[in-house]
């Protein structure tokens, strides 16, 4: 029976953030952690990921840099920010860059963080369902487009 637990990569330069987020929230998702961009992508390339939640200030790559990253390569997971500082170029960046669902604050509140990962998870179904739709319409289309050549030739 396949896992049906949301499946979420949580990225932070700071262990002790890691060790916190998957203590929290590890019963109720799958979660996956990486201390860096780099590490994330190498999880994402091995591992279905539903939501990331990265934090923004990271050495080497920031948050941001690594959600541009994400897109590329894994344009479906929701993506989520977190930064402690109140940066709002960083902000800004992520929405019109990283193109993130939500930013939270850190440090963060557990009960948000879980409301908002239930809501990024709909979002992603609705995408999912979308994307299915739009297979099926696709494919009608080419049955129809068949069809009506073999009206023409006949």
């Amino acid at each position: 029976m396949p896992d049906k637990k949301i499946k979420i990569l949580y990225v932070d330069d700071e262990e002790n953030n890691l060790f916190s987020f998957k203590a929290v929230f590890r019963i109720k998702y799958k979660v996956l952690i990486a201390n860096s961009g780099d590490e994330a992508l190498k999880l994402m390339r091995s591992n279905q990921v539903h939501i990331i939640i990265t934090d923004q200030r990271m050495p080497n790559m920031t948050g941001v840099e690594f959600l541009e990253k994400v897109i590329e390569e894994f344009p479906d997971p929701i993506r989520i920010l977190l930064t402690g500082y109140a940066d709002m170029a960083a902000v800004v960046d992520a929405v019109n860059k990283g193109k993130i669902f939500h930013y939270l604050s850190k440090p963060w509140n557990e009960e948000e963080l879980d409301m908002t990962i239930k809501r990024a998870y709909e979002v992603y179904k609705e995408h999912e369902e979308v994307k299915i739709m739009n297979e099926k319409l696709a494919t009608s289309n080419d049955q129809l487009e068949f069809i009506l050549r073999q009206k023409l030739l006949d």
